[in-house]
């Protein structure tokens, strides 16, 4: 039988801010193509976890390593491209909705693939104008929806998600979930941190994190 491949791989990993250990000790394996939900109270360390993951901060001691290769010694552009992060309240850029989907294409030197676009709008139910819809007139949900759009039109390998339906009402919170679970059939690896107990319920993977290590 083959081997589970490691996506990335946290190893002795330990992240302190101040006189506070955030992480000790920490080790983790993420399985390439695994849909994996982090959980755990608040403080213990989960949304730290994922910045250490897309290299926005630096471990104090420890390796994260992606695809075999430390991530420090990757590029950091190249890095984010691979492994795209979500947070709970997105920074949406420029003037309207098309010029956060072209930034994607722009940073990869790609012509704008139109139909992409038009297909994740329809998957996230936002009509086609909304390209051109200013980005202030957007309502929360919109606005968590069209940075996921944004992220996912990079194809990144790893896609890391910090509460992104954290707020949203139910039916928007089932488009991004409906969304996810497709773009996890299309072959991305998913690391997820929710409080949502529906969310921890129905996890694929489940890891619970609890003073700084898992529990």
């Amino acid at each position: 039988m083959k081997m589970a491949e490691a996506i990335i791989t946290i190893n002795d990993l330990d992240y302190t801010v101040k006189d506070h250990t955030v992480l000790q000790d920490f080790n983790m394996q993420v399985i390439k193509g695994d849909y994996l939900t982090i959980a755990g109270p608040s403080g213990s360390g989960k949304s730290t976890l994922l910045k250490l993951m897309a290299g926005f901060l630096s471990p104090d001691r420890g390796t994260i390593v992606y695809q075999g290769q430390d991530i420090t010694t990757y590029p950091i552009t190249a890095y984010r491209q691979q492994v795209s992060y979500c947070i709970q309240q997105p920074l949406l850029f420029g003037t309207t909705v098309m010029d956060n989907f072209t930034f994607p294409y722009q940073i990869n030197n790609q012509a704008v693939d139109h139909d992409r676009i038009q297909h994740l709008l329809a998957a996230v139910d936002l009509p086609q104008e909304y390209t051109q819809k200013k980005i202030t007139e957007l309502s929360g949900g919109e606005r968590q929806r069209v940075a996921l759009v944004r992220n996912l039109l990079l194809e990144p390998q790893v896609l890391l998600l910090d509460e992104v339906t954290a707020g949203l009402d139910e039916r928007s919170k089932q488009i991004v979930l409906d969304l996810l679970a497709v773009e996890h059939q299309r072959g991305k690896t998913l690391v997820k941190v929710t409080h949502d107990t529906d969310e921890i319920h129905m996890a694929h993977h489940l890891v619970h994190l609890e003073k700084g290590g898992v529990s």
